[in-house]
Formats: structure tokens, sequence, C-alpha cells
């Protein structure tokens, strides 16, 4: 039977292993619209500024992260409050072991807990994988951005994914 991956919070030392697993999207594909590496201050500096109102978890396999996770602000309004954006990055190597699915479902566990009540997912087309992933995971499609995105030459279209959390605000919100 195959090690089952640890979850934990992220923290500012897991920045190196995390730029070791988002360094090929960024580099090598259009599953991130980012162009440039980030250094490892700044990734260490998102950590911090993402788990101050939301979450940002890692999967270890043996000590080593293999995997992570985070909701971040969708946008800066205060009626957007309870919606947030996720997204997961799992090392090639364990693909397909349902690290990401694992992730996702303590991500969204610990947004609830914190008021969150939609979570929603930027896809850049195509990517099928990625698709089936969150379908899996109880996201619908809602929309698609057009030519939004320009990298390693092209335009790429962003399709919207949506997924509820919980029905209603906490009643504080």
């Amino acid at each position: 039977m195959l090690e089952q991956p640890t979850i934990r919070q992220a923290r500012q030392a897991d920045a190196q292993s995390m730029l070791a697993i988002y360094r090929p999207f960024i580099e090598h594909t259009v599953v991130s619209l980012e162009t440039v590496e980030p250094s490892e201050v700044e990734f260490a500096q998102r950590i911090d500024a993402t788990l101050s109102e939301h979450e940002w978890l890692v999967a270890e396999l043996g000590g080593v992260v293999v995997g992570f996770a985070y909701g971040s602000k969708h946008r800066s309004r205060g009626a957007y409050q309870t919606s947030c954006e996720v997204s997961a990055y799992v090392l090639d190597a364990v693909q397909g072991r349902g690290i990401a699915r694992l992730l996702y479902e303590r991500l969204f566990d610990r947004l609830v807990e914190r008021g969150y009540c939609n979570s929603l997912a930027g896809i850049v087309m195509p990517n099928d994988t990625s698709v089936a992933f969150h379908v899996a995971m109880g996201f619908t499609l809602v929309g698609v951005y057009h030519h939004v995105g320009f990298k390693h030459g092209a335009w790429h279209d962003v399709a919207w994914y949506e997924r509820i959390l919980r029905e209603g605000p906490p009643s504080d919100a």
C-alpha cells in the first residue's frame, strides 16, 4: 500500500520546496499564467499574506513537500468577502495518487471554518486533466474569459469554475 501524505499548514520555510513544484508550471506550461518565477522571499511573503485571511496547505510524503493548495482573495470589494479562488499543484512524480484531492478536501474544510461560501478556480485552456479533476471535486463551469492571457507567444482562454462550499455566510459576515 502506498504511503498516505501528511497534510499541514504551509510555512515560510516551505517556499523553496513549493517553488520547485511550481517552477515547471511557470517555465514550460500555461497552467500558470505567471511569466516570471517569484523569488523564494516573495513566495514566502505570499504564504504569510494568504494565511492572514485564507488557507495554504502542503502535502508531505516522508517529510518531503510534494504538493500544495491554497485559497486566496477573489476580489477586493467587500461584498466578495465570502468567495475565494483556489489552486493546487502537485509534483509530477506523485500525480494520480489522490494528493490534490486530499489537499482540496482539507482546504475546503478549513475555508468553510473561516466563513467562505464559494470557491472559484480559473483553468487556462485547454487543460482536460484540470477540468476533469475540478468537475470530480464538484466544480461547475460558469464561463470563459477569451484571450485573457498572453504567454509563450499565444493568447489563452481561462475557464472559470465554481464550487459552493456552504449555502450562506456565517451570521457575523
